[in-house]
């Protein structure tokens, strides 16, 4: 099992969800608000008065069985593409556990 996390544009957010739910098994997602930035910044956005480096994001975070990592990966980035700076970046790393608190399945199960 794998975690992605995908930090996008708010505004892509339905586009992204709609092609993730159109997946066949997929198991689902947690969305946050979420704020960042990343190594690019205008010279001129730091000098304005009450500059604010963050900007805004929608975290997406999937636990999902390895074999739809990488359709989910390209899912994400198909669909959260604009071609410009902020578009957002994906995460994968290992699960250990996981526990669904209502039946107590474990692991892929409890996807």
């Amino acid at each position: 099992m794998k975690m992605i996390t995908a930090m996008v544009q708010p505004f892509m957010l339905n586009k992204v969800t709609d092609a993730l739910e159109a997946m066949e098994n997929f198991p689902g997602m947690t969305v946050v608000e979420a704020r960042g930035f990343g190594r690019k910044q205008s010279p001129q956005e730091q000098r304005a008065p009450h500059y604010d480096p963050f900007h805004p994001k929608a975290r997406i975070e999937i636990v999902a069985p390895d074999e739809l990592v990488e359709s989910i990966i390209n899912t994400l980035v198909a669909h959260a593409h604009t071609g410009n700076d902020g578009d957002g970046k994906v995460f994968v790393w290992d699960v250990e556990t996981a526990v669904r608190v209502q039946t107590g399945e474990r692991d892929e199960a409890a996807l």
